[in-house]
């Protein structure tokens, strides 16, 4: 068995394109990746959801992250708009208290809210409320938060690739290959 961060880093350099960026910022990244799977074996279920440029990475992350072909379990994600389809509607303080009543009613063991996009929108909000979040923020900088730059000509390959390490990373740690 082998420690979550050492096998990220072998990860990371297998893919060339990706060593290049993500090697670099290991350190934020493998910590981060190491708390939310923790939860996740602890029970806990992810919701997960993006800003409106990004809807079709939440498409592609919902239909890859428990395929058939993974051997694994089926692990607890959910959409938000699934969930709360009128969660667009929620703008104030309130609004969020009521959303997060909502799911801590319904996920008795917990729920980590997944946000991806930008930093600075209601949705982000809706994220930054809980202290268990995970967020690949978009131009902003903040805890429990994976900072990527919307000016990246390959920011949509990226996030490809932090899903498919993301991905990886939760099998390794079901099928007992790393320690976290």
């Amino acid at each position: 068995m082998q420690d979550l961060y050492k096998w990220s880093l072998d990860r990371i350099r297998k893919d060339t394109f990706m060593a290049t960026w993500l090697e670099d910022r290991k350190e934020e990244w493998t910590p981060l990746l190491s708390s939310k799977i923790r939860l996740l074996l602890d029970g806990s279920s992810f919701i997960f959801f993006c800003d409106d440029d990004r809807s079709w990475f939440e498409d592609y992350f919902l239909r890859n992250i428990n395929k058939n072909d993974n051997e694994r379990p089926i692990l607890p994600f959910f959409s938000l708009k699934s969930l709360f389809p009128n969660f667009d509607s929620i703008n104030s303080k309130e609004g969020i208290a009521l959303l997060v009543d909502m799911l801590s009613l319904s996920f008795l063991n917990g729920y980590v809210l997944f946000y991806v996009g930008r930093g600075n929108t209601e949705l982000a909000r809706i994220a930054k409320s809980s202290d268990d979040s995970y967020m690949w923020l978009i131009d902003e900088k903040c805890e429990n938060g994976f900072y990527l730059d919307s000016n990246d000509e390959n920011l949509d390959i990226k996030l490809i690739q932090l899903f498919k390490l993301f991905d990886s990373s939760i099998s390794a740690a079901l099928f007992d290959e790393v320690v976290i």
